[in-house]
């Protein structure tokens, strides 16, 4: 299993979870025991790259998105792409692992989204 989740500055489980997921710089990848497997450049389209956030974490073979933020369209494309969503107003990478470990959070909807996502 292969968790992404968002950050701006990489300090490893120390890193703030980055508001919201597409805008981020990079992503931690951890396993599901919370081991640190690697950090991936954000190089989808809103960073530049190509392809939207959640074909990108698709690519690198994510399984399971944990974020704070994240708009209605991507939610539904994480979920047709195969990628489950917990979203958290946790602040540190280490907070919002042990809360989706612990079974704290429950998988993302359409109506979790973002406010400023929904049209």
């Amino acid at each position: 299993m292969r968790i992404a989740i968002p950050i701006n500055e990489d300090k490893g489980l120390n890193s703030d979870v980055a508001y919201h997921f597409g805008r981020c710089e990079s992503y931690l990848v951890l396993d599901e025991n919370g081991k640190v497997v690697e950090t991936l450049d954000n190089e989808s389209a809103h960073m530049g790259g190509t392809g939207l956030p959640p074909e990108f974490l698709k690519k690198h073979d994510i399984d399971t998105l944990l974020c704070q933020g994240i708009g209605p369209n991507a939610v539904e494309l994480c979920q047709r792409l195969g990628i489950a969503v917990y979203t958290s107003q946790a602040k540190t990478v280490k907070e919002i692992f042990d809360l989706w470990k612990s079974g704290k959070l429950e998988k993302a909807t359409r109506e979790d989204s973002c406010n400023e996502h929904k049209a």
